[in-house]
């Protein structure tokens, strides 16, 4: 028998002692592990991929599809959109607009939270105010801010004192907003991202830096953003919106968003299912996911699904017809007859065949797309393909065989270069020679924003769902940077019918004025127009309440993905 003494039991009882403090750390460890992996296992992130990039998260520069789409999970407005483009209730609860049309009363819901932020203070956050809003809707048209959406409010009365727009902070829970003139479509407008409601404070603290330190009220909130690497949003946890049945949003996570800029590899990440979402028809994957008859191949059926449906989008080839710049002085495309010829000199009808599956219609109307009540090809008469015409065109502008007409240059990304290159053969048989030009989304906005380019290719999506979106294109006082009025088209009578139909109460009527108008462009052909687009979207099959509208707009807070 072994006698141990009381030093040696000691230091027995010591190290056992500190053999179970091991095990229960490492038992805590493994626990804590398990339990993190189970949460990394629940949680729920819609992943999608923006190749073009991302230039800011400021919804007062919120001009193109790359933005819109972050912005709107980001932020809200006074107003939103549903799916079937009606009207709702978002951060106002209730609105009444006064017999006359000029006056519009919101009235604010008082549970609409700020994501946080250590501006605001102790309490880190604090709810949204009518004084928020008006500071939000001034900043747009604030010439220091320099924001494309200014055009929108040009028809709000102005306070000249203040050099602000006509509107009004009756007390934090009620705004007025006054019109100069009554125009129907103006609660569209409202739902842009341009009007997005912002924090004073933490607007005027970042000054141009908050464009990557957005703070707003939406289902998600910033957590990374490594520009040009990844963007990752998160669930925000007080946002007051609810299902029809009462949960709350949104259900998923977190979104991220991937910049590859390749879209072959776009399309493998999506194929591996390291990608949930694909949006819209490109070369790189068409031939794949689509028949040549515009549907699902069947042999993907099994892991996605499309979603399709009519898109207010118009794509077309835009032209600058101000001669008193430089750029479009001397060029051959200043002539109407050669415009006129470019619109007869290619097939539309087989360039969707082949290019874009048929998923879209030829754009043999209007500039006016089709899902527009406005849009009739029976009453505006678009372009048809026609090389007799366009040769007949061309020797009217003064151009033919001994006076060949000079090459022009169209800009384009990388995206639509394959119906740039087919336009490119169909007018060469004409003796029109276009040299293509390919840019980066950024550089190709700007250059088309500042007028430093004469032929682009270009795409109007609706902002909201009136005809009067796509005439202001070519309203006179609309001219980029400040509006949309790329090609600074200048009409005197088609200024005179788009201040006419801002006016018309009149639904019928003022219908008719907008195709007077679309004539008018037609005519005078500052566009090509090539096809009104369909909304195309390809999920896995675990991605759940994504829906589709007309306007394509990206909303994710009542998404949901199944676990695998």
């Amino acid at each position: 028998m072994k006698h141990i003494n009381i030093r040696h039991r000691k230091k027995l009882y010591h190290a056992g002692m500190y053999l179970a403090f091991l095990q229960l750390l490492f038992i805590m460890f493994i626990t804590g592990c398990t339990q993190k992996e189970n949460e990394q296992v629940n949680r729920t992130v819609f992943r999608y991929n923006e190749s073009k990039g991302i230039a800011t998260l400021d919804p007062a520069y919120a001009r193109s599809q790359t933005i819109i789409w972050p912005v709107n999970q980001l932020y809200n407005g006074l107003v939103q959109l549903s799916d079937s483009l009606t009207i709702e209730p978002c951060i106002a609860r209730s609105w009444e607009i006064s017999d006359s049309g000029k006056l519009y009363t919101f009235h604010l819901r008082q549970d609409v939270y700020f994501h946080p932020d250590s501006l605001f203070g102790p309490s880190g956050t604090r709810t949204v105010n009518a004084h928020d809003v008006l500071f939000s809707l001034n900043r747009i048209s604030d010439p220091g801010t320099a924001s494309p959406g200014a055009w929108i409010f040009h028809d709000l009365k102005r306070d000249a004192e203040n050099n602000q727009t006509g509107m009004k902070a009756i007390n934090d829970s009620t705004l007025l907003i006054f019109l100069k003139k009554s125009f129907p479509g103006f609660l569209g407008i409202l739902t842009m991202q341009y009007c997005d409601v912002v924090a004073p404070e933490v607007v005027r603290y970042y000054g141009k830096d908050y464009r990557t330190h957005p703070i707003g009220t939406g289902p998600f909130k910033l957590k990374l953003w490594k520009e040009g690497e990844k963007l990752v949003m998160v669930k925000n946890l007080h946002y007051f919106e609810k299902d029809s049945s009462g949960k709350q949003l949104p259900f998923l996570d977190a979104v991220a968003i991937t910049f590859i800029a390749d879209k072959q590899s776009e399309f493998l990440e999506f194929m591996k299912g390291n990608i949930d979402f694909l949006s819209g028809v490109n070369p790189a994957y068409k031939d794949e996911l689509i028949t040549r008859s515009g549907q699902f191949n069947q042999q993907h059926a099994d892991r996605f699904k499309m979603i399709t449906e009519p898109y207010l989008n118009t794509e077309y080839l835009g032209i600058l017809v101000d001669t008193s710049l430089s750029i479009a002085k001397n060029s051959p495309l200043k002539s109407r007859a050669v415009r006129q010829a470019l619109n007869y000199g290619f097939d539309r009808k087989k360039m969707m065949m082949y290019l874009r599956n048929n998923l879209g219609t030829p754009a043999n109307a209007g500039f006016i797309p089709k899902g527009l009540p406005s849009y009739d090809p029976q009453k505006v008469k678009g372009y048809y393909f026609d090389h007799d015409k366009a040769r007949s065109l061309l020797k009217e502008a003064g151009y033919g065989p001994e006076n060949e007409i000079p090459p022009v240059t169209l800009t384009t990304t990388s995206d639509y270069l394959d119906l740039c290159e087919y336009i490119q053969h169909e007018v060469a048989g004409l003796g029109i020679e276009i040299n293509i030009e390919v840019a980066t989304g950024a550089t190709f906005r700007e250059m088309v924003a500042n007028s430093k380019v004469n032929f682009f290719r270009g795409s109007w999506i609706a902002d909201y769902p009136d005809a009067e979106n796509y005439l202001a294109l070519f309203y006179s006082k609309n001219f980029s940077p400040s509006g949309p009025n790329y090609t600074h088209f200048s009409n005197n009578s088609y200024d005179s019918l788009y201040n006419k139909a801002l006016q018309e109460t009149d639904r019928i009527k003022r219908i008719q004025l907008y195709r007077k108008m679309d004539e008018l462009i037609i005519r005078e052909a500052p566009v090509i127009p090539l096809y009104y687009d369909v909304v195309v979207r390809f999920t896995r099959k675990e991605v759940t309440g994504l829906g589709s509208n007309p306007l394509n707009l990206l909303s994710l807070k009542k998404v949901r993905i199944a676990n695998d």
